[in-house]
């Protein structure tokens, strides 16, 4: 029999048993985006926040993105990618600094951040400017869920990560799985886990399709 396949991510999966692991709240600060040459764009939320703007405020605005999961949902708005990063925050210095640090950002982000690679570009003379547009909580789906000890786990982001551990302990005999490293870090020291070759649930599933 095929152990259970749960998914903690605000996305779902047809094979899996998804549980959307965030409650998310939409922040609409002021922002004159004519000030700034690119967004930076490090998740679906961002993107979604948009959409509580005026889309020529934004739309010919081209967007460094995390991931090709980030890349798709602005697109999807309409907006032109810059580049793309290979799912990881840290990754996006150095595409930043292929810029002049002329050069103006704005990042569109959560209220907590896993990654400080804003504070590593800053400190280096790089000109970015940060917008909180959305915080995020746990959700009561994943603080009640039920786990069989011998399930396999899918974790998404830290956030997914930290609101599981707040009401459950990862049993040993899990097959833990997770989308990248800022994810891995997140980890129990002692749990084992197999990180997935790309940075999509896809990539994640088919790690699990052959436990």
């Amino acid at each position: 029999m095929s152990k259970p396949i749960y998914l903690f991510s605000i996305s779902s999966h047809p094979n899996a048993i998804s549980i959307n692991s965030l409650a998310i709240t939409f922040l609409k600060p002021s922002i004159d985006f004519s000030k700034y040459d690119y967004l930076i764009i490090t998740s679906k939320q961002s993107s979604e926040s948009l959409k509580q703007y005026e889309a020529q405020e934004y739309i010919k605005k081209s967007a460094l993105c995390v991931s090709s999961a980030s890349a798709r949902s602005y697109k999807d708005l309409g907006g032109a990618i810059l580049d793309v990063g290979k799912g990881y925050g840290d990754n996006l210095v150095e595409k930043i600094k292929n810029f002049p640090k002329s050069t103006k950002w704005l990042y569109l982000r959560a209220s907590i951040v896993a990654s400080d690679f804003v504070k590593l570009c800053k400190n280096d003379g790089y000109n970015i400017d940060e917008k909180i547009v959305y915080e995020s909580d746990c959700s009561q789906e994943i603080l009640d869920v039920k786990i069989e000890d011998e399930a396999i786990l899918i974790f998404t982001s830290p956030s997914s990560l930290h609101c599981f551990l707040k009401t459950h302990k990862i049993s040993q005999k899990a097959k833990v799985i997770v989308i990248g490293k800022t994810t891995a870090k997140a980890l129990p020291k002692n749990i084992k886990y197999t990180l997935s070759k790309e940075t999509t649930i896809e990539s994640c599933m088919e790690i699990a399709s052959k436990f």
